[in-house]
């Protein structure tokens, strides 16, 4: 039974996908805690802690396939936290000589930490693949609509001509910086776990043998290894989910554009088209930005997970007592709802239905308006900066209430016609004439892909 839409059946398909569910699993983890058991047994063993013999036994018996799933819930309900439960089962299934040198030295954090790292890594892969793909339907988006005139808008009224290509670029930049975010996590976050009861490794000795293990495991399991043991130092995996956050405010910002610009009073542009989908239970018209929905719903999911996150850092001493375990729950989850709102936001831009002919009316219904920056600037050589804004500011008020085009206000006004021509005035007033440098910029972030 489910209690959540990240695992619902009937709701999974709209908050996340299969590949990053199962990454998470309850199956996907317990695999990684004896994937990290049998590393640190190798790890070990290759140091001369523990005889080869017995990390290869531990390597070649210790199966998820064997477990007793229901034993090992009800255990960890009893002690709290599955390790010890998950031990118990694996040193029943090796050889008792060499059972003996599981868990050898590690305490129950070092364990669960590096399989949760480990599920981190592999659902970055996911996360990278599908940063990809948006970023190839952001740049197909702007390249095509790079001279596509449309009203850019401010405070949700006309402000400027832009281009829907440069609209796009502006998505694309963010999501360019996410893929360098995504590198140099990888680079700096991906740390291995091994410090023992209070992190000082002092049960493999007073040596550099616990340090030679630490290093040894981060290579079997593919991690980094840090400076130092980090049960209490949670930055860097407060920094993961705040980085699956800034994925998400990024989405949502698109999506919440789709969704205005999808209205019928703006209809420049619409979700693709598949039979059904957004189709409301009583008015047979509609077509609800659906996946646009989802995606702004993820992106708030996605921030409070990340302030839980935040919460987890402030722990006790050198082991918390609670923190620690709200990362349980905001890592999968900021994982599956970060790539369900991936998906929506792919099938969205990679299908975007753009209407330019609505684009054009609706940056042309002010009939000039929102070329009045234009204007000024064009007439202010003549008539000094304020000067030309107090005239236009007039024009613009007369044009609103008399129902006049812009430029035929203007040609009526002698301030304005007695210092610039008629050509002129009619150039200022075009919007596609005051599109500035976003031609370029939009090359400049085509060009970083």
């Amino acid at each position: 039974m489910s209690v959540s839409p990240l695992d619902s059946r009937i709701f999974r398909n709209l908050f996340g996908t299969e590949d990053i569910r199962g990454i998470f699993s309850d199956e996907a983890y317990i695999k990684c805690l004896i994937e990290v058991e049998i590393g640190l047994a190798q790890a070990e063993s290759k140091v001369g802690v523990i005889p080869q013999e017995a990390a290869d036994a531990i390597a070649h018996t210790a199966k998820y396939e064997n477990l007793n799933l229901d034993r090992m819930a009800a255990d960890t309900e009893n002690v709290g936290y599955p390790v010890l439960p998950l031990v118990w089962q694996l040193s029943e299934m090796v050889d008792p000589e060499q059972a003996k040198y599981i868990h050898w030295g590690a305490t129950t954090q070092d364990i669960m930490d590096c399989a949760s790292m480990l599920q981190i890594r592999r659902g970055l892969v996911v996360l990278r693949n599908r940063l990809a793909e948006l970023n190839d339907s952001l740049t197909q988006l702007s390249d095509r609509y790079a001279n596509t005139p449309m009203a850019g808008r401010t405070h949700l009224q006309h402000a400027l001509p832009v281009t829907f290509g440069y609209k796009c670029a502006i998505y694309l930049s963010g999501i360019q910086r996410h893929l360098q975010r995504l590198n140099e996590i990888e680079s700096r976050c991906l740390l291995v776990q091994f410090g023992g009861a209070a992190g000082t490794l002092a049960s493999l000795g007073s040596d550099d043998t616990g340090i030679k293990v630490r290093k040894q495991l981060a290579i079997e399991l593919g991690l980094k290894d840090p400076s130092i043991t980090w049960h209490v130092a949670r930055d860097h995996v407060a920094e993961i989910v705040s980085f699956l956050a800034l994925i998400g405010g990024s989405l949502g910002k698109i999506a919440l554009d789709v969704i205005i610009m999808s209205s019928n009073e703006v209809g420049e542009v619409a979700e693709p088209f598949v039979l059904h989908r957004g189709a409301s239970s009583t008015m047979p018209q509609k077509r609800n930005p659906i996946s646009s929905e989802v995606i702004l719903a993820a992106s708030k999911l996605l921030r409070s997970h990340a302030s839980l996150a935040m919460d987890s850092m402030v722990s006790d001493f050198e082991r918390a007592s609670g923190p620690w375990h709200l990362e349980w729950s905001c890592i999968p989850e900021s994982f599956v709802v970060c790539c369900g709102a991936l998906h929506q936001a792919n099938f969205v831009m990679s299908g975007l239905v753009v209407n330019t002919d609505a684009m054009s009316n609706n940056l042309n219904m002010t009939r000039g308006l929102i070329v009045a920056e234009a204007v000024m600037m064009g007439i202010a050589p003549e008539l000094g900066r304020q000067k030309a804004h107090d005239v236009v500011y007039e024009a613009c008020k007369k044009s609103i209430e008399t129902n006049q085009p812009l430029v035929d206000v203007l040609l009526q006004d002698e301030q304005v016609t007695g210092q610039t021509s008629t050509e002129k005035l009619r150039s200022l007033c075009d919007p596609c004439q005051y599109l500035g440098c976003s031609a370029q910029m939009i090359k400049d972030v085509v060009g970083r892909t």
